[in-house]
């Protein structure tokens, strides 16, 4: 069982216990925000925040597709409708985590949980990675 799953079966992660197992140099793809976000502190939090906000649920599915790289498979409610999760996670050869790619669906389940991290991570993260800039 990959860490990070383990950590979030295990009940509410804090963004320290999520800490533990990311490379300093992390980058996290996600389709709620516009491009994506480096650096291990910021996305501890993002992390610690998603367990919360996502809804109840579980995983379903987890291969290992080589040495590093695991795709997990979640499924769940968010506010009462079906949401699911697809993610890719690339660990370094110290069994950190370097990268983690997620897909959600569908869509109107996924714009709640947007809605909802944003207003749980509105002022941690810079107003260009939630929204397009307009010219």
């Amino acid at each position: 069982m990959h860490p990070l799953r383990e950590l979030r079966e295990s009940g509410h992660a804090t963004p320290a216990q999520v800490s533990a197992l990311l490379a300093e140099n992390i980058v996290f793809n996600s389709p709620i925000l516009v491009r994506p976000i480096e650096g291990r502190e910021v996305i501890a939090a993002i992390f610690a925040q998603s367990s919360s906000t996502r809804g109840s649920g579980t995983y379903t599915a987890e291969f290992k597709l080589d040495e590093r790289t695991t795709f997990l498979r979640w499924e769940g409610t968010m506010e009462g409708h079906k949401i699911e999760s697809f993610e890719v996670i690339v660990d370094n050869e110290q069994g950190l985590m370097v990268e983690r790619t997620i897909a959600l669906r569908p869509y109107p389940a996924v714009k709640l949980f947007r809605d909802a991290m944003y207003a749980s991570l509105k002022d941690k993260l810079p107003p260009d990675v939630w929204d397009y800039q307009t010219p």
